[in-house]
Order: structure tokens, then sequence, then C-alpha cells
């Protein structure tokens, strides 16, 4: 029986060979379960086997996968950046540069003063959600309601 890998590098990050593929990849930044499925539905290797029994191949498979979307021809629906607002081409970023481009994306919508950057900048939530109960944060620490006497001591004090 051919040994097991313990720890085999896909995009930068260590993936435990002891696992089964499927949930090994969703170990990288921009890869979730069913972009994990679609991989290896793709390249019709098994979701339950293990990375450590991959042969090279399979693996060069599933890194050039992982890394460009249109070697497997990925539907665009599947892609986390559909019609890139700079190229205007459809991509599936992972890793570092997922963070590099949503931390641009927020200070764009900030710098251009659209809604949800205006959101964003203030602090609160940015996708429609109640905020009488929720979102109480001062500075880290909640901050709640304050009922009887502690809330009457500040009135009384100006």
């Amino acid at each position: 029986m051919a040994e097991i890998k313990q720890i085999i590098r896909i995009a930068n990050v260590d993936v435990d060979g002891e696992r089964a593929i499927y949930h090994q990849l969703t170990k990288i930044k921009g890869v979730g379960t069913s972009y994990s499925n679609m991989i290896c539905n793709l390249l019709g290797i098994q979701k339950d086997k293990k990375v450590g029994e991959l042969t090279e191949s399979e693996l060069a498979k599933i890194k050039a996968a992982v890394e460009n979307h249109e070697k497997i021809n990925a539907p665009a629906w599947m892609l986390n950046r559909r019609n890139d607002p700079e190229t205007g081409k459809n991509a599936h970023i992972i890793t570092n540069d997922l963070k590099f481009i949503q931390d641009n994306d927020i200070k764009l919508m900030k710098k251009i003063k659209s809604y949800k950057g205006v959101r964003h900048a203030s602090g609160l939530p940015v996708r429609g959600q109640r905020t009488k109960s929720n979102f109480r944060k001062n500075k880290g620490k909640a901050t709640g309601v304050v009922k009887g006497a502690k809330a009457k001591a500040p009135a009384a004090a100006e």
C-alpha cells in the first residue's frame, strides 16, 4: 500500500493529508463547499478520497483548477468575482488576493460615499439589518439598554 503524505501544499495553504479532499479544499480562503464540490466533480476525483492518497497528476490538476478557474471551464455563476468593475471579466479570487480586493472595494465605496460606503465608515450594518437591538457596540464593549436610576443620573448632571 502506498504511503499517505501528511501535509500537502495547495495555493499556499497546508492541507492535512489524512482528511478528504472535499473538506480540505475549503480550508483555502475563497473556496467554499460548492466550489470544492464543483472542482471534484469536473476533475473526476472522488470527494471522500484522502488528500495524501492523491497521485501527483491529480494534485497538479487540483492546484491548477484552484488557481485558474478557466482550466476546468467553471460556470460563471460559481465564481466569486463576476463582472469585475475594472476589467469586466469573471474571476475566482482566492487567498490574500481576496482580502486585498475586498478592502479596495470598501475603500472605493467610502470614497464615492455610496450608501454602503457610509455604513462601512460609521461601523453600522451594511445589508439592511435592524439596529435597535443588535449592533450596540461602543468601542468594543457592548452597551445594552440602560434602565432606572442610571439612565436618570446623566440627565440630572446636565
